[in-house]
């Protein structure tokens, strides 16, 4: 009798042994996956902060229509900084996104011409800012009388003129006035599709000493 309650003593631990090895075996692929599952959500959590900080600081635009050539063009992808405009104000010849004021669901990109509290003027084709002659090498050709008939804007502390390179085909503030700053998305930094037209929008420096 002493024999056979030893034996199974010892039968007994054995089996807990084996269980709770058994046990342990189980265990740790469950703390694995766990440990996997936080890491995906972690990862998606990056991911999604990243992508909001990106879309916080700058957007995407896809260039629609002729106005802006020869130097855009439909079809091309244009990365544009909101936060460039939060420290500084436009400055003239940026080029800039705004959403349309006639319809803030549809957004334009056009050149800076005028700045707040200047006069601008269209004298037989030709653009002129507080009576200075606006030198714009960035366009093409010169802008018919058609389409640019002689016109007078002052501007607000607020508004800025802006007109499209494809001075002939361009709905722009010769159509709809000046905008307010509080349209303007922001200012068109880089050209990144297709390949091939890849760029760093070009900064203009004009020679017009009177003019800032």
């Amino acid at each position: 009798m002493g024999n056979l309650c030893i034996e199974t003593a010892q039968s007994l631990q054995e089996l807990v042994a084996k269980t709770a090895s058994t046990s342990t075996t189980l265990v740790r692929p469950r703390l694995y996956r766990r440990g996997f599952v936080h890491e995906i959500l972690d990862t998606v959590v990056l991911i999604g902060t990243i992508y909001a900080l990106v879309n916080l600081v700058s957007a995407r635009f896809i260039v629609q229509g002729p106005s802006m050539e020869p130097n855009f063009s439909t079809g091309q992808f244009l990365i544009v900084s909101r936060i460039n405009y939060l420290v500084a104000q436009p400055q003239r010849g940026d080029i800039i996104v705004f959403h349309y004021p006639g319809n803030p669901q549809e957004d334009y990109i056009k050149r800076v011409i005028g700045l707040p509290a200047d006069v601008v003027a269209i004298r037989e084709g030709r653009v002129y800012v507080n009576d200075v002659e606006l030198d714009e090498p960035y366009i093409n050709e010169p802008c018919d009388l058609n389409h640019c008939q002689d016109g007078h804007w002052v501007l607000g502390v607020d508004q800025f003129f802006v007109m499209g390179d494809n001075r002939n085909h361009s709905s722009d503030s010769r159509a709809f006035g000046p905008i307010e700053r509080r349209y303007i998305v922001g200012e068109a930094l880089i050209r990144y599709w297709p390949p091939s037209a890849w760029d760093v929008v070009a900064q203009i420096g004009y020679t017009n000493p009177s003019l800032p």
